[in-house]
């Protein structure tokens, strides 16, 4: 079920892209209450390694265009199976789909809130 949670803007960017560029199954946890450290975990997935770091790579540029935000740090992107963007206040998580299946990070946080992020963002217009 989805519910109203404060989601940082930049983090319904990172979702919106990951879903115009084809990411499958993109979802946004709310992990506040949680996890305490991160406000969402953005977690999308690709059929193959070369689209997986296709979304990342767009991710990074559309959060960076819109928000003037870099991630602090970007891991897994050698072997492109899990890549871990950490943008300080929340995690995009961009799975290859078998590695997604496998870890299940949305049955491991099953308690965190899942968080309607479409529309979330406000175009200029």
């Amino acid at each position: 079920m989805d519910v109203q949670v404060h989601l940082p803007p930049a983090a319904a960017t990172a979702a919106e892209t990951a879903d115009a560029k084809l990411g499958l199954d993109t979802v946004v946890l709310a992990m506040t209450e949680l996890f305490g450290v991160v406000d969402a975990f953005v977690i999308t997935s690709a059929p193959n390694s070369r689209h997986v770091r296709t979304l990342v790579e767009e991710i990074e540029r559309s959060v960076k265009e819109s928000h003037q935000v870099a991630p602090v740090r970007v891991e897994g992107l050698q072997d492109a199976t899990w890549v871990l963007m950490d943008y300080g206040d929340f995690i995009v998580h961009v799975f290859l789909q078998e590695t997604r299946e496998y870890y299940d990070l949305e049955h491991l946080w099953s308690g965190a809130p899942r968080v309607e992020w479409r529309g979330a963002v406000k175009h200029a217009g």
